[in-house]
């Protein structure tokens, strides 16, 4: 079986400046987003609705405030707000850790709601256009934290060949590498899945939708090989917090997609 390398979270000292591998990873997130989505805005029936550079640039400043934002939120109000409510100063300490995606989403999708609003565009057509570049982000985010050796798995079989132990958690137990298996489903995977079914005129909101599906059937799935949170366990019916979030997303993303399909038809590209 393999043993975790014991990263330095610390990739770069700097005199008194310390740049952890986490923050690198986000700005490569960033930075993703900024060069996929510039090659969105050219796919001809974007260009033709007027998207441009400057509107990436715009929509990256909204999309990091609310990750960050809704991310923290998220963390204390899913996850521990027993603790927060006790501890309220403790909200606006982001560098002790503890950020939820779930949350996240919820922060970037309000923020693009408010871009929405102030450009005078149809939300879904802001969605639509950001979607496929959000998965990269994600895979970005996971690597981040198997280099931080942190949400690792539940116990696997020893004979499995990539089964890993994890001696940040006190154990010599072999592990599923969980934060792997969510950088290639809902990184990659996702990614891939989502950049070829953009690559052709859809139905406004079908893009939105296929996103919020996918993302909730695979982060789903990589629940059941992820070590739940020690102060919370399995929740009703055996299933993770993780599980009970993402089903919401599921539902959301299938009606979005059958009411997309249903209604506009793909936009036409004028020769």
């Amino acid at each position: 079986m393999l043993v975790h390398p014991q990263f330095d979270p610390i990739a770069l000292r700097l005199g008194p400046l310390a740049i952890h591998w986490y923050g690198l990873m986000y700005l490569v997130g960033f930075g993703l987003f900024l060069w996929l989505a510039s090659k969105r805005v050219r796919q001809p029936w974007h260009a033709q609705a007027g998207w441009t550079r400057r509107d990436v640039e715009d929509l990256l400043f909204y999309g990091v405030v609310g990750v960050i934002v809704g991310g923290r939120l998220g963390y204390v109000l899913f996850y521990k707000p027993e603790y927060y409510l006790s501890h309220p100063l403790e909200v606006l300490a982001v560098w002790k850790g503890g950020m939820a995606f779930h949350g996240g989403l919820l922060g970037v999708l309000v923020a693009m709601g408010v871009y929405a609003w102030k450009r005078q565009r149809r939300y879904f057509e802001v969605t639509d256009l950001i979607a496929p570049c959000i998965p990269t982000g994600l895979a970005a985010g996971r690597l981040g934290n198997f280099i931080n050796g942190e949400l690792w798995g539940r116990p696997a079989d020893p004979s499995l060949p990539w089964a890993m132990v994890y001696p940040q958690s006190g154990t010599d137990v072999p592990r599923h590498p969980s934060p792997l298996y969510q950088f290639a489903l809902e990184g990659l995977l996702l990614f891939v899945l989502l950049w070829f079914y953009s690559r052709k005129p859809r139905a406004t909101g079908q893009v939105s939708g296929a996103f919020l599906a996918g993302y909730g059937v695979f982060r789903f799935i990589a629940e059941y090989f992820r070590e739940p949170d020690d102060f919370l366990g399995l929740l009703a019916l055996g299933m993770s917090m993780g599980q009970w979030l993402s089903l919401p997303m599921i539902v959301a993303g299938a009606v979005i997609w059958v009411r997309a399909s249903r209604g506009t038809t793909p936009v036409q590209v004028r020769s």
